[in-house]
């Protein structure tokens, strides 16, 4: 049997992908991951995140300005919400998003002419960060109805990356996530069902920093808490209560 070895981190069987194939091109679809390395996380991983995250966070003073007037703000983030969701990104791609709009509004203070194409802007770096298969400009303009080109696209994305300096690979809420899960695991007691529990717990906590990056009272937090705050959620929202696994929570942090 032949196997074929790509650029995907990942070998799979001819016959495999030629049934993939069979299955559309659509975007969307779920992308070939690495499988997660138990090196890459644990107590040294967070510390190290908690102590980048701190060069993201947008300025005081832009933080103030949106608590005053957050309708425009929300506006821009709830639509880069739809278009990542209506287009099949990752989830890890709106709110990286949205963290290069906040740290361009915090370094400019100044909405663009078309603030949709800020947006996009930020959509298609964040894709193209965290993406094989990256979102195009051309679904960016159809998303908000052909209000700009895909060279305004383009143009909007030298200025975001000249203003912050290419220094776009922000830590966001979902750096944090997949190295909280794991201490939670040790307080199962050996039942079978961690797996399936931690997936639940994912896609839970996805939707919940989502909803926070929208929300205006959340700007400023430290992702780290955003983060913690939407896994403590999602355990009570699910029914686990018990102490131990949101002491166990606490003591990663």
């Amino acid at each position: 049997m032949s196997v074929s070895v790509s650029l995907w981190c990942e070998e799979e069987v001819r016959g495999q992908q030629d049934q993939g194939a069979q299955q559309g091109q659509a975007r969307g679809h779920s992308q070939l991951r690495a499988p997660w390395d138990p090196s890459v996380s644990g107590q040294r991983i967070i510390q190290r995140l908690l102590q980048v995250e701190e060069r993201y966070l947008p300025s005081a003073l832009y933080v103030a300005l949106i608590q005053r007037e957050p309708e425009r703000r929300e506006e821009l983030a709830k639509w880069a919400m739809e278009v990542c969701c209506e287009r099949g990104c990752d989830e890890t791609v709106f709110p990286l998003s949205v963290s290069m709009l906040d740290r361009f509004l915090s370094a400019s203070l100044s909405l663009p002419v078309s603030p949709y194409c800020l947006a996009a802007a930020c959509i298609l770096i964040a894709s193209k960060l965290t993406e094989c298969d990256t979102i195009s400009a051309d679904s960016l303009c159809a998303a908000a109805e052909y209000s700009f080109l895909p060279s305004n696209i383009r143009e909007m994305e030298r200025v975001i990356l000249a203003t912050l300096r290419w220094d776009v690979a922000a830590v966001t809420a979902q750096d944090f996530i997949p190295h909280f899960l794991p201490p939670l695991g040790e307080r199962k007691d050996g039942k079978t069902d961690t797996e399936e529990l931690f997936s639940t717990l994912r896609r839970h906590s996805d939707t919940l920093v989502a909803m926070c990056v929208c929300d205006y009272r959340f700007l400023g937090a430290p992702p780290s808490l955003v983060a913690a705050a939407a896994l403590n959620s999602a355990l009570r929202g699910l029914g686990n209560k018990g102490p131990g696994h949101l002491g166990h929570m606490s003591a990663t942090l």
